[in-house]
């Protein structure tokens, strides 16, 4: 099951780099105390590193990391991105939701992908996830 809070979702996020657009859903897990700063650098180097295989499906991302580079409580938030932006995918760019996702153990990041699977996997909520002009329907959505 997911647990997100409206602080947790924003929406029409200006962001024209694969970074920036990770840096800004982990500030929102960092503004609700579910990560440290360091986190979001973890992200971003994971990323970096391996590369998109963040970008699990047409213009979607779930970045995240190792719950030991400072996850304090497991959550996830979602950005949606004013422009898409190109995270060097081959076949699911250019992303449009960014679903940072922190897990307390090496486990538990595997509910929360499953549970943001199923709703994003619903052609109809991501329609709405898409085009909602309200934090609280998406939050609706996904609780």
């Amino acid at each position: 099951m997911l647990t997100i809070n409206k602080n947790l979702i924003q929406l029409d996020v200006e962001a024209e780099t694969a970074e920036e657009a990770i840096r800004a859903a982990g500030a929102l897990l960092a503004a609700e105390n579910k990560v440290e700063d360091r986190y979001i650098d973890a992200m971003v180097k994971g990323f970096e590193d391996v590369g998109p295989y963040i970008v699990l499906s047409p213009s979607i991302a779930i970045p995240h990391a190792r719950p030991e580079h400072g996850v304090l409580e497991q959550g996830f938030s979602l950005i949606r991105l004013k422009n898409p932006v190109v995270f060097g995918h081959p076949t699911n760019d250019p992303v449009q939701l960014v679903c940072a996702i922190c897990g307390t153990d090496s486990t538990s990041h595997i509910g929360m992908l499953q549970s943001i699977a199923a709703v994003l996997g619903d052609k109809t909520k991501l329609e709405i996830i898409l085009n909602s002009d309200s934090e609280e329907e998406i939050l609706s959505i996904l609780n």
